[in-house]
């Protein structure tokens, strides 16, 4: 399995950015599609966004297109999610977690489908 660490959380006003980032540790990242979740207060997990391994193939959930977009360098072992026009509701614990590339694009978006998880980070948005 690969190890993830997130990093880059924080609080921002609304309105404002962030950019997460995914380092992996290990030779097996190139091993692993990489997406992001988050899980606010009282919710369910919620899939964010995801990039293969090659970097050549990207999703992201339909609600957030346009705010949220992912991206990958395989030379620094680091996955990003760039966050813009932060909302309040964007509160939650962000999570990175890898997905074997052995299953293609299988279950991608579906956080069941996910192997190894790094611990989280904290957004939290004022209003």
């Amino acid at each position: 399995q690969v190890q993830l660490v997130e990093s880059g959380g924080g609080l921002v006003q609304a309105g404002g950015s962030l950019r997460l980032s995914c380092a992996a540790s290990g030779r097996t990242f190139r091993s692993y599609n990489i997406g992001w979740f988050r899980q606010g207060p009282g919710k369910e997990r919620e899939f964010l966004a995801t990039i293969n391994w090659s970097a050549v193939i990207t999703s992201v959930a339909d609600s957030l297109k346009g705010r949220f977009t992912i991206s990958r360098d395989n030379a620094k072992n680091t996955v990003y999610l760039q966050m813009n026009s932060l909302k309040p509701e964007d509160t939650a614990v962000y999570y990175c977690a890898g997905h074997s590339n052995k299953k293609g694009l299988q279950g991608w978006t579906d956080y069941q489908a996910y192997d190894s998880w790094g611990q989280g980070t904290q957004v939290t948005v004022s209003s």
